[in-house]
């Protein structure tokens, strides 16, 4: 009986070398995909090549660490590994100017200080005057931190105890060891993203829905609410910071 690449996932944690070759070539497409997803958010100089090959890299970690017993696919998880050591790889290469980094810095304080303060969602107007710049310096600032702001929806801004970031899938109890504990954890975990997300405004939530869940592009998603591709990335950035501040705030409560 033959058996597609992905089928010897399921059936056992450890694989042939051909079968594993097998699943990267099988893989291959999803790796340039997620690869020009955030290539896109990035400036020219930024080689897709090192994302890509860091893909490959965490497809092999997906495959060595899947666990087929837990309640989630290989897809799903190999899509985790590689987006992660896409973002890995970006911060290794410690791309970004000192400049931006302060004003993306600045942009989540502002953020969270002011969300905390109204306990709502701030607006542009409120932001800007928080910095003391002008409207249009605001979206400058928006424009330039746009790649700054990756953000994997899956792992909150948490780290295990080695430094791994920690997903959501990977803290689903995968056997009868895992007490009523860890099981609360994992449910509250997904209650927060679920609450932080809701909590938007509605226009990024719209954003936030189209371009990781229905997986459209920028441009995509300008055509669907009728508005520049440069627009929805701004709104998009200002998702990330709300999510960030919300999510914050939430786990603290």
């Amino acid at each position: 009986m033959s058996h597609s690449p992905s089928a010897f996932i399921k059936e056992a944690k450890r694989i042939t070398h051909r079968e594993k070759e097998h699943l990267i070539l099988e893989y291959a497409p999803t790796i340039k995909y997620i690869a020009q997803r955030i290539a896109a958010r990035l400036p020219p100089h930024i080689s897709i090549e090192d994302l890509i090959n860091a893909g490959v890299i965490g497809l092999i970690d997906a495959i060595e660490k899947y666990d087929p017993t837990r309640d989630n696919t290989f897809k799903t998880y190999a899509e985790f590994r590689i987006r992660g050591a896409m973002l890995d790889e970006l911060r290794g290469l410690d791309w970004v100017p000192r400049s931006v980094r302060q004003k993306e810095s600045a942009l989540e304080r502002a953020y969270e200080e002011l969300e905390r303060r109204l306990g709502r969602s701030a607006t542009d107007e409120e932001v800007a005057e928080k910095l003391e710049i002008s409207l249009h310096d605001f979206y400058e600032w928006l424009n330039q931190v746009k790649g700054v702001s990756l953000l994997s929806l899956e792992t909150l801004g948490m780290r295990a105890t080695d430094g791994e970031a920690i997903n959501l899938l990977e803290i689903l109890p995968s056997d009868d060891t895992k007490g009523p504990a860890f099981v609360f954890q994992a449910h509250r975990l997904k209650e927060i993203v679920a609450r932080a997300i809701d909590d938007l405004p509605y226009q990024e939530k719209i954003v936030i829905s189209l371009y990781y869940y229905e997986e459209l592009t920028m441009k995509e998603i300008g055509k669907v609410l009728e508005i520049t591709e440069s627009r929805v990335s701004q709104i998009h950035t200002k998702a990330i910071l709300h999510l960030r501040t919300k999510l914050k705030i939430l786990r603290e409560e």
